[in-house]
């Protein structure tokens, strides 16, 4: 991965990056724009219109500073007997005006949280959809702990920066605008020194924004990188106690861990100087226009122009506050630098995924009698085009035979299996399903015809009974006790706590590894496919067990086409065909005592000259 630049803008090459950046950073902020208004326009409108009259309400308060000074307090001082009906009519007024805002105000700030949550909701739903869309080789590229953080750190920063960032935006465009208009009329000098200040403050916050953008995007790696060791770590944990290995997983993580401290600090570092440069700034602008405004007012510069009539004091007083004003929602923005950036790099992400090249299925063929009768002719493969693995192979079956694999350990017996599947896509030859070619049989019509029981078992959360339905939905509980009975599971899971019913966490980690795959073959006898393939489905069961397994499959396999990876080859002997892969070629195909006849490579692996799969 090539890391992100952090040098800064020196030189053409270096400026060309932050241009690409921040051109990339509004393509971006503008999908999630378009993102949040296709549901929620009327609620967007409905802030905007209530951040507008928050902004005239806060406003009208300024003004009243000068009218409560100049029509009221100055007068009222000058006179024996002050009457005060006038002033309080006025102040209660201006109550019901706050009171005003003060309900827009909060009715915005509920409407943006129910747009973030929605939003959220609406996202984690695209990211899994789309998730459960991806081809096989897409999880094979990228780690479980990468994609974990996407849906939790990436989403949640985007949360942030829509339930607060972008009403304060909002906010602060509003409140320039309505302010800038009475600074103007107020004063036209008061208001080209508050510009001044102005631009100086933005130029400082896009400078120092361009500077720590890198940093966040880093940031936000080394976080999923941390995630995902450990998610590894957590489902490894057997091992790493197994071989000792806690104290070298510790040093591990403190050096991710450290590249996370090292890259939140460096984004932050930066970014967090904003609030305080800006603020100093803005100060520094209230001091100016108090010099400047005293200045109009003490002297009579209206010989000179217009423009610089003579100031009042209730004048000179709003307009410090609308200064305040107008300068504070750039000092709000700067807050938000951090929330944005972080937020931009996490939408990336985001969008990454959900911009994934899903799984291609070009099959408009449905299978409706099938028989299990599957064909390779040619067959090259290779995970990627660089690295064949598998060259030439050629198979051929007849419905309801026992198909077994055997050979050492990366030959590629796997590797057929997952193209039976079409988890990935052969570069050359053709595979025939009941003579139909595979590439023309709609892959969920094709997976629908064949049950798997995989090597490394995964149970999901739930009762015993729902993992076993897992392989047909519409199974009864008779049906999927008849499975399990079948495989030889019922005898375990009726002494378990509550039997069908006991509930599995934890990928069933308060069952044997045995148990666990004797559930996830009845997972596979409940669907009743015509093909079935065993991905060395016995490994983790004892010799006791697996002849009462072997005897439940032997039923199971009657009728159907049956592909079998072997982990002991005393449980192939009465395969029809035997198939021996070495560095992804078949070497030797035949039956049990036909192999044995030739001596060869299946003689030395059946005989124990050479270690089994």
């Amino acid at each position: 991965m090539r890391q992100p630049n952090f040098g800064g803008p020196r030189g053409p090459k270096g400026q060309a990056g932050f241009q690409k950046a921040s051109k990339e950073q509004r393509a971006v902020i503008w999908r999630l724009a378009k993102y949040v208004l296709s549901d929620y326009k009327f609620s967007i409108l409905t802030v905007l219109v209530c951040i507008a009259i928050t902004s005239v309400t806060t406003l009208a308060s300024t003004l009243f500073t000068r009218t409560l000074i100049d029509d009221y307090i100055v007068p009222l001082t000058q006179v024996a007997n002050p009457e005060y009906t006038s002033l309080l009519q006025t102040l209660f007024k201006l109550g019901l005006i706050l009171f005003v805002g003060v309900v827009c105000s909060y009715l915005y700030n509920r409407l943006m949280i129910n747009v973030s949550q929605g939003t959220m909701l609406r996202l984690r739903q695209r990211i899994f959809e789309r998730m459960e869309r991806l081809p096989i080789s897409y999880f094979d590229q990228h780690s479980h702990g990468d994609m974990m953080s996407v849906y939790t750190n990436d989403v949640d920063s985007l949360r942030q920066m829509i339930s607060t960032s972008i009403s304060q935006v909002f906010n602060s465009i509003i409140t320039i605008c309505v302010t800038f208009a009475s600074m103007i009329a107020l004063s036209i000098p008061l208001t080209a020194v508050s510009i001044l200040m102005a631009v100086v403050m933005m130029a400082a916050t896009t400078w120092l924004g361009k500077r720590s953008r890198g940093y966040f995007r880093t940031q936000q790696e080394s976080l999923a990188r941390v995630n995902g060791f450990i998610e590894e770590m957590m489902t490894g944990q057997k091992v790493v106690k197994v071989f000792c290995h806690e104290e070298q997983a510790i040093e591990e993580f403190e050096q991710i861990n450290e590249q996370l401290r090292t890259s939140a600090y460096n984004a932050n570092k930066i970014a967090n100087i904003v609030m305080p440069v800006n603020g100093n700034l803005s100060n520094l602008g209230y001091v100016l226009i108090a010099v400047v405004g005293a200045t109009l007012a003490l002297s009579d510069f209206t010989h000179l122009s217009p423009l610089t009539s003579q100031l009042s004091l209730g004048t000179i007083v709003a307009f410090l506050t609308l200064n305040k004003s107008f300068t504070q929602p750039i000092t709000h923005v700067s807050q938000q630098v951090n929330s944005v950036l972080n937020a931009t790099v996490g939408a990336e992400r985001v969008f990454r995924l959900m911009d994934a090249e899903p799984e291609a299925d070009e099959g408009t063929i449905d299978l409706t009698d099938p028989k299990g009768d599957v064909d390779f002719t040619d067959v090259d493969f290779g995970y990627i085009p660089q690295k064949q693995v598998l060259f030439d192979i050629d198979i051929n079956t007849n419905p309801g035979q026992k198909i077994a694999f055997v050979g050492g350990t990366g030959a590629g017996k796997t590797t057929i299996i997952n193209l039976i599947n079409r988890f990935y896509e052969i570069q050359r030859g053709k595979i025939l399903y009941d003579g139909i070619p595979l590439t023309d049989i709609r892959k969920e019509s094709l997976r629908k015809s064949m049950s798997i029981v995989l090597q490394e078992t995964h149970l999901f959360t739930g009762s015993v009974l729902d993992n076993i339905r897992y392989g047909q939905l519409g199974a009864t509980d008779d049906d999927c006790i008849k499975a399990a009975r079948l495989v030889g599971a019922d005898d375990f899971i009726r002494r378990l706590a509550n039997g069908y019913e006991t509930m599995l966490r934890g990928d069933g980690g308060n069952l044997s590894q045995g148990e666990r795959q004797l559930i996830a073959i009845a997972r596979a006898a409940v669907s009743n496919p015509p093909v079935l393939i065993l991905d060395e489905a016995t490994s983790s069961i004892d010799t006791r067990t697996e002849r009462l397994v072997q005897r439940g499959m032997d039923t199971l396999m009657q009728g159907r086409t049956t592909f079998v990876i072997a982990h002991r080859l005393s449980t192939i002997r009465n395969a029809d065909q035997i198939i021996v892969l070495d560095h992804g070629r078949i070497i030797e195909q035949g039956t049990h005592e036909q192999l044995l006849e030739q001596r060869g490579k299946y003689y030395q692996l059946y005989t124990g000259n050479q270690l089994t799969a």
